[in-house]
């Protein structure tokens, strides 16, 4: 079978190797669509959080179907249509543990779930990471259509952030420089567009709002200076939800705001347990995540669809697919 495997630091080969078996608790899988995620050129750079070795297979952002199943195997059977988690106890899938960028892998019975029919492949292999916008719109309180939201951010996180904000009913006014990544925003329900580095861009949100502030701030950039931003666009009492990873930069803020707006803060990482609602919301508004794909490459040419993700800044998420079976 085909798999593309990261051999060394900035060294990556499609090579053709031996179609895994499974044990009596694990599931064969032909890969569909798979994403390419920052974190796998992380890896293939040779850092990732926790250990890893090569040669590695990267892909932790997929849909696939059953192929076969082990003998202690029994919520799937061949031909269902699946997706899975990433993050094992200690091990990630697709960073210590090779992962989907492979005709065919292998997955433990435990980290699947299925994925509904009215749900594509496509559709599939963004459930991960709008997982992560999904949680960060869960960890917002009570979010509802009452809510004006500002995100910071129009990546494949913050995206995300806004398709679950907008499908809950909330206003969303989106902090993004790029024209391009706005439109994009605005395909998935989001209200207004603003350039965060305009000089009058906090005015910008105030008069938006009536001079009230974002009820809810979303933080999906990772910048510090977009992180000290959120307290400047806030409301009274507003929640703020800081998904965007830094570690290591700073930025200068009047953190004063915190106390005066009787403001609540917290960081998130991931989506931890909200799997099974993610789905379920996809499944149940139709909302369609699509948009966010902007270039696909067969298998053959998962090499390339890397260097697409390296060298095109245009590029929000590049999925290589497969229909090997």
């Amino acid at each position: 079978m085909k798999a593309l495997q990261f051999m060394s630091p900035n060294v990556m080969r499609l090579n053709d190797i031996d179609a895994p078996t499974i044990g009596e608790d694990e599931v064969l899988l032909a890969a569909r669509s798979v994403g390419i995620c920052h974190s796998d050129i992380d890896l293939l750079a040779g850092r990732y959080i926790i250990p890893f070795e090569y040669p590695v297979i990267p892909g932790h952002e997929w849909s696939a179907e059953v192929i076969d199943v082990g003998s202690r195997v029994t919520k799937f059977r061949k031909g269902d249509r699946v997706v899975g988690e990433c993050v094992i106890g200690q091990e990630h899938f697709g960073f210590s543990i090779s992962g989907a960028m492979a005709e065919f892998f292998v997955a433990k019975d435990s980290w699947l779930h299925h994925l509904p029919e009215n749900v594509s492949w496509t559709q599939g292999a963004l459930v991960e990471p709008f997982s992560c916008g999904y949680y960060a719109t869960v960890r917002a309180d009570n979010l509802d259509a009452s809510d004006t939201a500002v995100v910071f951010g129009a990546g494949p996180i913050g995206l995300g952030v806004i398709a679950a904000a907008s499908a809950k009913g909330v206003r969303v006014i989106v902090a993004e420089p790029s024209a391009a990544r706005g439109d994009i925003a605005l395909s998935l329900g989001a209200d207004l567009i603003l350039d965060p580095t305009a000089p009058d861009f906090v005015d910008q949100v105030m008069a938006a709002t009536g001079g009230a502030g974002a009820t809810v701030v979303f933080e999906a950039s990772g910048r510090p200076e977009a992180m000290a931003m959120t307290l400047e666009v806030a409301g009274f009492q507003a929640r703020l939800v800081n998904i965007g990873i830094d570690v290591g930069k700073s930025a200068s803020a009047r953190l004063g705001l915190i106390q005066s707006k009787e403001l609540q803060i917290r960081g998130i990482i991931g989506s931890p347990g909200v799997w099974p609602e993610t789905i379920r919301f996809l499944s149940r508004t139709g909302l369609d995540l699509t948009p966010l794909v902007t270039s696909t490459f067969d298998i053959s040419q998962a090499a390339d669809a890397f260097d697409a993700v390296m060298n095109d800044k245009s590029q929000i998420k590049v999925h290589v697919t497969s229909e090997a079976r």
